[in-house]
């Protein structure tokens, strides 16, 4: 793989200050964020006055523990643009979730914001390894999912020629990878491995294409799934984060030349990990629930959210900016099987030691008498036989009880068997009885 690593210059001096720098900088906006939330915005006026707190209380950032969390049900019931700080008018940018789970949450941008997303993005794909004049393939949707556009804010602003192919087509998106000769990609890892079929597909040989490095995001991914794609390409694989909720894709990112876990851009996002059952703030080092509050943010300031993602803080590397380890899971993902946790990147990482499987998946939840019992659905590699299919089998199962401390059914099935992403992948099937 080509050095991406970067050159001198290309650093934003703030990416290498002084934690003391930083910080000062830091407790400066939280303090105007917090005064601008609690003025503008009806919803963090009660929320503090409910708790006995005011902005003027926050006198270090230490002290951001005695106001209250966000979550988002908090958004949902102020559906839907009740979470605004400026008037509707001045809202150059509306995003939404799907909604398919309930109220769809919605978030706005001023002009200033737009200009500040685009700049973290463009910081994220620059540490990417990106430069000016590379070629995009911007796989992420667009539309009122923030990751496509999100993407391509920050790819103007970094100078690059950005293909907006969005997700789906796949046979289209090998043909202009190949045709383009596009440097980067940034896609779902799920859909990534979608793609890496259809070159099998057409014969193709993905060790030699033209990209250099692939920006993966949107969902949680293993370090094994990294070595996969990496191996399979031939080229840098990153993590990049981000939520619609704080800001979108670019709220941390992997360093191309370390690749050690996100640096967190936080002279825009002050992250905190708190115990998910207490809420009790944790030290750097101890795995929790993942808060942030924006340090910057016009239309849509979010103060102590709840993003449900499981992680660890970390110091800095290849910036002075504090480092989230990959995200291993959300407290909401967590399946309780027989009172043990398990999480779909455990069977991620399981998978992908398995020799004749290919690395698609899903969890199947079902009831086996008066017991929840889980299968995963996975699928053979091309060529292999039943007696290579039910060896696989039986060693995910035995790997899976050593691993997690529960027995599950694995089902392989024909190479294709298993339902491709076209964008976030669905790893959990929950076929048990409803109202039990």
């Amino acid at each position: 793989m080509e050095d991406l690593s970067p050159r001198p210059g290309d650093l934003e001096h703030i990416e290498t200050a002084s934690r003391d720098e930083i910080s000062a900088l830091q407790l400066d906006r939280m303090k105007w964020s917090l005064r601008h939330a609690y003025y503008n915005v009806p919803f963090y006026r009660k929320s503090f006055d409910d708790a006995g707190v005011h902005p003027d209380d926050l006198k270090s950032l230490s002290d951001l523990s005695k106001f209250p969390f966000t979550v988002k049900t908090d958004l949902r019931d102020n559906y839907p643009f009740g979470m605004f700080a400026v008037p509707r008018e001045e809202v150059q940018r509306i995003h939404a979730s799907s909604g398919t789970t309930g109220q769809p949450t919605v978030v706005g941008y001023t002009k200033n914001d737009l200009d500040v997303w685009g700049t973290v993005v463009a910081r994220s794909l620059r540490a990417s390894g990106l430069r000016r004049g590379d070629l995009l393939h911007n796989a992420y949707g667009y539309g009122l999912f923030t990751g496509g556009l999100g993407i391509h804010l920050g790819a103007d602003k970094l100078g690059l020629s950005t293909v907006p192919i969005s997700g789906g087509m796949t046979p289209r998106q090998v043909r202009l990878i190949e045709d383009f000769r596009a440097t980067g990609i940034t896609v779902t890892p799920s859909y990534a491995l979608s793609i890496l079929d259809e070159y099998a597909a057409q014969g193709l040989d993905p060790r030699k294409s033209p990209l250099k490095v692939g920006i993966f995001g949107a969902e949680p991914w293993t370090n094994a799934m990294r070595r996969e794609i990496e191996e399979a390409f031939d080229m840098h694989a990153v993590d990049i984060y981000g939520l619609s909720e704080v800001m979108g894709p670019g709220v941390a990112n992997e360093c191309v030349e370390t690749k050690d876990g996100l640096h967190i851009w936080e002279d825009h996002f002050y992250p905190e990990v708190i115990d998910p059952q207490t809420g009790e703030v944790l030290p750097d080092g101890e795995l929790g629930e993942l808060v942030f509050t924006s340090l910057s943010k016009e239309a849509f300031p979010i103060v102590r959210y709840r993003t449900r993602d499981l992680t660890r803080l970390l110091p800095g590397t290849a910036r002075s900016m504090r480092r989230m380890e990959k995200v291993t899971g959300r407290s909401d993902d967590m399946i309780i099987l027989r009172g043990v946790n398990v999480f779909p990147t455990q069977i991620e990482e399981v998978l992908m030691q398995v020799r004749d499987l290919a690395p698609h998946f899903q969890i199947e939840l079902h009831r086996k008498g008066r017991m929840d019992a889980m299968r995963v659905l996975c699928e053979a590699c091309e060529g292999v036989g039943q007696s290579g299919r039910d060896a696989a089998a039986r060693d995910m199962a035995h790997r899976i009880k050593q691993m997690v401390g529960v027995s599950v059914e694995i089902h392989v099935s024909d190479p294709g068997g298993v339902e491709r992403s076209q964008g976030k992948a669905v790893r959990i099937i929950d076929n048990r009885p409803k109202g039990d």
